[in-house]
């Protein structure tokens, strides 16, 4: 399985230097901050392995990671891309911070599933799944089929493999997290997060993180970032001490700061993995002006799922044919006469491209889809939490890295459990006994990741003592 290394830790340091000076920049502006920082790892050589946007402080890192998904700016250009706080985005208004949904195994989730590039693209293409799909009263919490939560959004900042729910920032579930003293904005740090826990067994909790914190010449807290998010996008406030001190005595809220990032963690890493991808979110992308898919554009596609090519040609140039190819050979030539929706599936797992042909001659540029299988197979009745049993899988053009078990009954029972080699060779996985604490329906995801994203597979069973 392709993974990701390096860190600034082996730079000289007056690239260190750099580097978090281009990390301070960050807070303030930050696109071109990101931007600047892209391009110095880049400059060094090494972009390929400079892939964690890791510094000799992961906190600040971790704040930088959440910069990426709260301070990008898209505007929809259809008026029916669904809003989590009710109704739809307004077509042509700006906005800033990536939208809260809770897509679930339904959607995808920017930053895991996808990179930051895949919605940017999906954004510009009113034909695409965030203004023809619509989650709301599907999938609970829902709304576009691209989103994050903020237990997601947390997770991504903090360089997770797959999100963590929010439950596991608060006591007494996760190692390597402790309550900070005082619980004030004198104790707070960047990196720190804030848990508002569950009302009832059922209900949502919520987290947010601390991504600056302000203090006059002599050292007084005078303000303090929160970032987090929540409906209808990302949100970033500046409070004063006062104000965030009145925030955190709301609602049974509680400061918490990770004392061991390792531990906390645990087996749940982004870095063994090619998602999330904080260079490639970091790097504003060269959205095609020519043609976008329905998922967007830099995306894989379940094998036998339709693929819809909008020819858009927004810069008038003319269409002449739309060209798929696999792996650099044509697979179809498609002639047009204008710009229009054309629909095709593919049997065959690959990489794809496809362009545009203008009358004069020349090409656009190209989108960029892969096509993957994934299958997953779970007993054929109910199963029992004190035996263990076996959860069966195949994939083709791609890598299965976890199954993650999302108990219905119970809101502490997600367990996401990375594959071994030797469990990916013989493609299944043993369910250990007493993992599982609480009766009801299961749900099992099959979790596969190529270089252009990640698909999930969903299939229920039921559990039983």
């Amino acid at each position: 399985m392709g993974g990701r290394d390096g860190s600034v830790h082996a730079m000289p340091t007056h690239r260190k230097n750099q580097f978090l000076a281009a990390m301070k920049h960050a807070h303030f502006s930050p696109l071109p901050g990101l931007v600047a920082l892209a391009a110095l790892l880049c400059s060094q050589g090494n972009c390929a392995a400079q892939t964690t946007l890791a510094s000799a402080n992961w906190q600040e890192s971790a704040a930088a990671r959440a910069h990426l998904l709260s301070q990008v700016k898209w505007s929809p250009v259809a008026e029916t891309m669904p809003n989590r706080r009710g109704g739809f985005f307004e077509k042509g208004k700006q906005y800033t911070g990536v939208p809260y949904s809770s897509v679930r195994s339904e959607g995808r989730y920017i930053g895991f599933d996808i990179a930051l590039r895949t919605f940017l693209a999906a954004v510009e293409n009113p034909r695409s799944v965030l203004y023809t799909e619509n989650l709301t009263g599907k999938v609970a919490n829902a709304a576009a089929y691209y989103g994050s939560v903020c237990s997601n959004y947390t997770s991504y900042a903090l360089g997770c493999g797959i999100w963590e729910v929010s439950r596991r920032y608060g006591p007494p579930s996760s190692q390597g997290i402790v309550l900070v003293q005082p619980q004030s904005a004198d104790g707070a740090q960047v990196g720190d997060v804030i848990y508002t826990p569950h009302a009832t067994e059922t209900s949502g909790s919520h987290v947010e993180m601390v991504t600056a914190v302000t203090r006059d010449n002599e050292g007084r807290v005078t303000s303090v970032r929160i970032e987090e998010s929540r409906p209808p996008t990302t949100a970033t406030t500046d409070r004063s001490a006062e104000k965030f001190n009145a925030h955190l005595a709301s609602n049974h809220k509680q400061l918490f700061r990770v004392t061991d990032r390792d531990a906390w963690r645990g087996a749940n890493r982004a870095e063994p993995l090619l998602f999330p991808n904080y260079e490639l979110d970091a790097t504003p992308p060269a959205i095609n002006r020519a043609l976008l898919l329905d998922l967007g554009d830099w995306v894989p596609y379940q094998k036998g799922s339709p693929v819809k090519f909008h020819v858009m040609d927004r810069d008038h140039l003319g269409v002449k044919s739309l060209v798929i190819q696999r792996s650099g050979k044509v697979v179809e030539e498609i002639p047009l006469k204008g710009p229009g929706l054309h629909e095709r599936t593919f049997t065959t797992c690959g990489d794809y491209t496809a362009h545009v042909i203008h009358p004069n001659g020349t090409q656009s540029q190209a989108c960029e889809f892969a096509v993957c299988d994934l299958d997953l197979q779970l007993p054929a009745g109910p199963v029992s939490m004190a035996r263990e049993w076996k959860v069966e899988f195949g994939y083709e053009h791609m890598d299965v890295i976890a199954v993650y078990l999302w108990n219905s009954g119970d809101s502490y029972g997600r367990h996401p459990l990375f594959l071994s080699e030797e469990q990916r060779k013989t493609r299944a996985i043993m369910i250990p006994a007493e993992l599982l604490k609480k009766s009801g329906t299961l749900q099992v995801w099959l979790i596969g990741e190529h270089k252009l994203g990640r698909l999930k597979l969903r299939k229920d069973i039921s559990l039983v003592k």
